[in-house]
């Protein structure tokens, strides 16, 4: 089942193998059994310390076909509920390493945290393996029960287990249950984690954050915006730090990147890791995993501007740079919030295949909106298309390639007023024909919003002047209306919200906040 390059890279893996990995299938009488077995067969051939044992096929308790992975020192914790490929291959990868001795890439303050957990969690992650988010979410939890015998972790895939997706009215992935009850829902970093079940995490958090030195320039936001003003203050030699919910921002839920000039093509979260590696190579001081609930600027010049988390602690800083960027526009219409993750979803990739052999609608009718309904339309069993325009905005090839679709209607002039649901998940929605101003409804089981972005700024009320769109108003050279705070990005009034864009203004930020340095703080240069 494996391509021959594929198996290479396994055999290279596994030489980082200090111990025998056991693998023990759980299989009934079906095909997808027989696929699954195969796929573990060609795995296990790549290795002498990958075993795979005689397959179970009276299989109480377990999901069928699933595997588990044991090591000598008996049951990891760790399961794979289906054939864990695309995204999944690299987390089952992984989790054979770290099964079989190798050494995580985590500090060893994490995996002390780790190891002093206390208690029994069973957590089981629900996937697709088209989705981009759910490896990082995976293989965070599989670490925790690799470093802990108290923490037992499933992946399932749910296009595998759809009778237990539909049950457990699962319409969003990555959705994680901690022993059977909801815990999170889409992309969590493992710092994450351990803050929701390590109850003292926040506040030793606090505390270590207050101890630190005050900074030269403090970015908030790590997207491609931030990033670029961080690293371009840091080759400037002064002390530069990132606050960021997550490194990459808005890059994380993009899969292909094609018009980043000179890298022909990208993925998202690979070029999160790659601006988060950039901005340590330089030495800038990731806060990561932490919202800003204030910024108090300089009172005067030469004098810090206080920056507060939402955990309590506070930061200073002689320049700030806010690079928040933006998040997907919502509808504003009755039933949307209510229905959000239950039918109401944001990112195609991640949520299309826990919708096949249904009828969806995806609103918006440009680039996102028609490349969405693209994707959707070799999974789902039919894509309504509603723009709220006369015409779609979408680029030609994109539209020619819509146009070919069988299983495509598309609306326009369609103005969406409400989602309707049972109260448990969606069952359609209600628009009004422009033209005419009728009501019509369409029964749907899902409902993919695409219509653009806004601006992450609210919190700013009183700090920044924003325009009615929300954005902060910045002149040609990033610098806002308050003395020695400066923006860049998605967040701002520069047209064009670009990934190239947002880069090229995080640098010109940054050098209009050395400029001000320079100018208003020389003693700390």
């Amino acid at each position: 089942m494996l391509e021959d390059s594929l198996k290479e890279q396994l055999q290279t893996l596994f030489v980082n193998l200090r111990e025998t990995v056991y693998i023990t299938p759980f299989i009934d009488d079906g095909p997808v059994s027989e696929e699954m077995l195969g796929f573990l067969r060609d795995v296990a051939a790549q290795s002498e310390r990958v075993q795979l044992q005689e397959a179970q096929r009276d299989a109480t308790g377990e999901r069928v076909p699933s595997f588990a992975l044991s090591n000598a020192a008996g049951d990891t914790g760790i399961r794979f509920a289906g054939i864990p490929g695309g995204h999944e291959f690299s987390s089952l990868v992984l989790a054979i390493l770290q099964s079989g001795g190798h050494p995580p890439k985590v500090d060893a303050d994490t995996i002390a945290q780790i190891r002093g957990l206390t208690g029994e969690f069973h957590f089981e992650t629900f996937v697709s393996l088209s989705c981009h988010n759910c490896p990082d979410v995976v293989q965070a939890l599989n670490l925790l029960a690799v470093l802990n015998p108290g923490v037992r972790h499933t992946m399932i895939d749910g296009a595998r287990f759809q009778d237990e997706v539909e049950r457990r009215e699962i319409m969003a992935v990555p959705s994680v249950f901690l022993n059977g009850e909801a815990f999170g829902q889409g992309r969590m970093e493992l710092a994450e984690i351990l803050n929701k079940i390590d109850s003292s995490a926040t506040e030793r958090a606090a505390e270590r954050l207050n101890e630190m030195a005050p900074f030269d320039v403090l970015v908030i936001g790590g997207g491609p915006a931030g990033v670029a003003a961080a690293i371009y203050c840091a080759r400037k030699g002064i002390r530069t730090g990132i606050i960021a919910e997550r490194i990459g921002g808005q890059v994380q839920d993009t899969l292909a990147i094609e018009n980043l000039i000179s890298v022909r093509q990208t993925e998202g979260p690979k070029l999160a890791l790659d601006l988060e590696a950039n901005a340590r190579d330089y030495g800038v001081e990731i806060i990561n995993l932490q919202r800003v609930a204030h910024v108090t600027p300089a009172s005067a010049p030469g004098v810090q501007a206080a920056i507060t988390l939402e955990n309590g602690a506070e930061l200073r800083a002689g320049a700030v740079i806010l690079a928040t960027g933006a998040r997907w526009r919502e509808m504003n219409v009755p039933g949307e919030a209510e229905y959000r993750a239950k039918g109401v979803a944001f990112c195609p990739h991640c949520d299309g295949p826990l919708f096949k052999g249904k009828r969806v609608a995806v609103i918006g009718g440009g680039n996102s909106g028609i490349e969405a309904a693209i994707d959707l339309a070799g999974v789902v069993e039919h894509v309504t298309v509603l723009e709220f325009a006369p015409q779609l905005r979408a680029d030609e090839v994109l539209l020619q390639k819509l146009a070919s679709l069988p299983n495509v209607t598309v609306h326009k002039n369609a103005q969406t007023t409400e989602v309707l649901g049972d109260g448990h998940k969606v069952t359609g929605l209600r628009y009004t024909d422009r033209e005419s101003g009728q009501s019509r409804q369409l029964d749907l089981a899902g409902i993919f919003v695409q219509i653009g972005l806004v601006p992450n700024t609210a919190w700013l009320d009183g700090v920044v002047e924003r325009n009615r769109m929300g954005e902060i108003v910045v002149n040609a050279r990033n610098e806002t209306s308050a003395a020695g705070i400066f923006a860049a990005g998605d967040c701002t009034t520069v047209p064009y919200k670009q990934i190239v864009i947002g880069m090229g203004e995080g640098a010109k930020a940054a050098l209009s906040a050395f400029d001000y340095l320079i100018r208003t703080q020389t003693e700390r240069l």
